[in-house]
């Protein structure tokens, strides 16, 4: 970096932009916050500032819980995710009345105050603090670190002979520099930034912003730096002081994406610049806090750019705005090194699967439970007090409407669906592009793949009438993602155990015949009393009362278990079934098809190459099977990259895959998320990806995407409709695995509900059998062998 001094100008600008481009690609983001000044007082007189003010001019030294809360209510109300404490420093070691004030109160100390207050907004909101707090010595960082999951404090300069700083003691450099050393050994995710225009010249803000860089060297805990131009302010020391000057402002910003390593961002506050697109040209890559509910205090005169002017001009610079946390993703996704164990969940529970913040529209409330008194078959836990308004998988709130949209792509996914368009595979790194697609982005990676499913498969969307027959819910094995299972084994223990008797599944199979269904789907916990032939005796008391009826069972698990405690290969084993009756199994126990994954979410379980196997011996006896997913939990995007190119590596080989079914994580009733170990399942807009990109990426394999209208309700279907998806699924007579976790779409569907999503696209519902034929609709309803008895009593396990 030794020729920076010689570098000014257009050139420095072309090099900091293609290194902010080289590290965050076209994303610009931004923090939703509310704005809490906790005191105005402070003990530092600095010669520019507004913000601070002395006793006289105050209702009171600091404004209370009650206050405080109404502020973030506010905010969560509104969306946002952050609440930002702002305050003077240090100010009980210049007025008693402050003193006096934390006395009164139970406080030690100003910091002891933030820490209460951050607890209670993190307690009653969820929203994240971030403590704006100064110069802290070492057990001050110490004791908000529990409670905060960021920190900050403006270095500002290193120069010592400032006038602006003349009676600000805590603006000593060495004393600053001090904290930010602490904050990296403490490893606290951590702000700072420069000031420019106050006294320094150019060397000044270079020796600054090096120090810095080397304190990230040593630690790696500088999430951002704030590049802020100093503007001149009636009623200070420095009102007469010329303003930043736009062009040493612009070379500032530009010098410190040039000097700070790739992975710390250069933020630049847009509501102190009337035009703030050039501070992109200059190397930007975040706008740091806007907030739609509170102004911002230290700049009251200069009001917050609206999100839609914020995101018009950044998309005209070729970026894409997207709403983050106020920590980072790259420190949000590393929590045991960067978070007290007492913010991962808070973290988690904001976070979408790439650790920024969830961008669906509404709030985000802590979710508090209760064990309902009557469980049945739906889920053991409901939600009290405030309910979040955000769209969230199995709720009946309609999601926002992302499809179609206006398509708008720039950078790395331009050139993939350029690519796609041409006739190119897609590989690991392009699919994970495509995933992380973002904005406006979206709409374009949906209308490549919609493009795709009418190529391929044309305007047809088509169902199939099946019941699912849940046949125990008991299960030895601790999935811990699952509501459903019960027993002495399961995570979740409440709720009424079954186990069904073969008439019991019979009869039910003769209802669905009766009702025109052609499949029935049996899936159901391992109970620990069965042998490996159970499963053929269901499958062949299934064929036997209804010899038409396509049996789709047994999952991967099942098989595998069934195979294993009949001391048999698993090939000699599906033969079996397949002679006892049984057409497919379904992909489900698929969940996410990496080891690093499933040890945690199933760690009793068949791993990734033993499901990968029972498919692939499926295939070579003659059943067909599917691909599923469960995604929204706890896994990255590179997980479903591995998922999705694993499978399609044995569709290559076998070919016997019908279809893929994304199955997002239903949060509310599952114990890994009542445990806090868990996201709130998918982000929608992570939800029209999962489909999209699977039409994009098994093109040429497997030709059918289905969306789960169980899990997503019919307003998210129609969107997935759009955006490459061509199969509803089933009408699914008594689903309840859904519900169990807290799905809230109801367990069945009819027809004329079908025609209702699809006839508004101007597209034709179209009747299927399991493996994508079409039924002779004149042989249905299909012919029992009996009728089936008047009641189905379910049998104590």
């Amino acid at each position: 970096m030794s020729d920076l001094h010689s570098l000014s100008g257009n050139d420095l600008f072309a090099l900091a932009r293609a290194r902010r481009d080289e590290a965050f690609g076209s994303v610009v983001t931004y923090s939703p916050k509310v704005f809490i000044p906790l005191t105005m007082l402070c003990r530092d007189k600095c010669g520019y500032c507004t913000f601070a003010q002395p006793p006289a001019r105050l209702d009171t030294p600091y404004i209370g819980p009650d206050d405080v809360l109404a502020i973030a209510r506010k905010g969560a109300e509104m969306g946002c995710h952050e609440a930002l404490f702002t305050l003077g420093e240090k100010p009980e070691l210049r007025y008693p009345v402050a003193r006096d004030w934390l006395n009164r109160h139970g406080y030690d100390s100003t910091v002891h105050y933030v820490a209460a207050m951050a607890q209670l907004v993190l307690d009653e909101t969820g929203l994240l603090p971030h403590g704006n707090t100064g110069a802290m010595n070492r057990d001050e960082l110490t004791l908000l670190r529990p409670v905060t999951p960021s920190q900050g404090m403006m270095l500002e300069s290193l120069r010592s002979d400032l006038d602006a700083h003349r009676s600000a003691p805590d603006k000593v450099p060495a004393r600053r520099l001090e904290a930010l050393e602490w904050a990296g050994e403490l490893q606290i995710p951590y702000t700072t930034g420069i000031l420019v225009g106050i006294g320094e010249n150019r060397a000044d803000r270079i020796e600054a912003l090096e120090a810095i860089a080397a304190s990230h060297h040593r630690h790696g805990h500088v999430q951002e730096v704030i590049v802020q131009n100093f503007l001149p302010k009636a009623g200070t020391a420095m009102h007469n002081a010329e303003p930043c000057p736009r062009n040493d402002y612009l070379d500032a910003i530009a010098l410190a994406r040039m000097i700070l390593p790739l992975d710390v961002h250069v933020q630049a506050p847009p509501n102190l610049s009337d035009d703030f697109g050039d501070l992109l040209d200059a190397g930007v890559s975040d706008w740091g806090g806007v907030s739609p509910v509170t102004a911002d205090h230290v700049n009251p005169e200069r009001p917050w750019p609206d999100l839609d002017r914020l995101r018009e001009v950044s998309e005209a610079k070729g970026h894409t705005l997207v709403p983050r946390l106020t920590v980072h993703p790259a420190f949000a996704c590393e929590p045991e090194r960067w978070l007290d164990p007492a913010l991962h969940f808070p973290v988690a529970d904001r976070s979408d699967s790439d650790g920024y913040a969830r961008d669906d529209a509404g709030s985000v409330w802590p979710e508090r439970t209760m064990e309902r008194a009557k469980v049945n078959d739906g889920a053991e836990f409901e939600l009290t007090g405030t309910i979040s308004s955000q769209w969230y998988v199995g709720t009946g709130a309609d999601p926002e409407s992302l499809i179609p949209g206006e398509p708008f792509a720039t950078g790395a996914v331009k050139e993939v669906l350029d690519g796609v368009r041409a006739g190119q595979d897609v590989a690991f790194d392009e699919i994970l592009t495509l995933f992380r697609a973002r904005g406006r982005e979206v709409a374009a990676v949906a209308q490549v793949a919609d493009e795709l499913r009418q190529e391929i498969v044309g305007d047809a969307v088509t169902w199939v009438a099946n019941r699912n027959i849940n046949y125990t819910n008991v299960c030895t094995f601790k999935c811990r993602f699952c509501g459903f299972s019960k027993g002495p084994l399961s995570l979740n223990l409440r709720g009424t155990p079954y186990l069904l008797e073969l008439g019991d599944i019979a009869d039910r199979t003769i209802e669905a015949a009766g009702a025109g269904a052609t499949e029935v789907c049996l899936q159901g916990g391992i109970h620990p009393n069965f042998d490996g032939n159970y499963y053929i005796d269901v499958a062949r008391a299934v064929h036997e009362a209804v010899p038409g009826m396509h049996i789709h069972g047994f999952t991967a698990l099942e098989v595998t278990e069934g195979a294993k405690r009949n001391q048999e290969p698993l090939a000699d084993y599906l033969t079996r079934l397949k002679e006892a009756g049984q057409k497919s199994l379904p992909g489900t126990a698929a969940e996410i098809l990496h080891d690093d994954v499933r040890a945690t979410l199933c760690p009793d379980k068949i791993n990734t190459e033993e499901w990968l196997e029972a498919h692939r011996i499926a295939h070579s006896v003659g059943l067909g099977s599917n691909v599923t997913i469960m995604f929204g939990s706890i896994e990255r995007p590179e997980h479903w990259v591995h998922h999705l190119l694993r499978t399609r590596a044995l569709q290559e080989e076998t070919g016997g895959f019908t279809e893929f079914v994304g199955l997002p994580f239903v949060h509310m009733a599952s114990p890994i998320y009542l445990q806090k170990k868990a996201r709130r399942g998918p982000t929608f807009r992570e939800v029209i990806l999962m489909h999209a990109v699977a039409r994009i990426a098994y093109r040429g394999r497997i030709d059918n995407i289905q969306g789960s209208w169980v899990k997503l309700g019919f307003d998210s279907i129609t969107q997935l409709l759009q955006s490459g998806a061509n199969d509803l699924g089933g009408t699914l007579m008594d689903e309840n695995i859904s519900r169990a976790a807290g799905a809230d779409h109801g367990t069945e569907v009819t027809v004329e509900d079908f025609h209702r999503i699809v006839e508004p696209l101007g597209r034709t519902l179209v009747q299927r059998t399991t493996l994508y034929g079409r039924p002779k609709l004149s042989s249905l309803p299909l012919e029992p062998t009996r009728r089936s008895r008047i009641s189905i009593p379910v049998a104590g396990a």
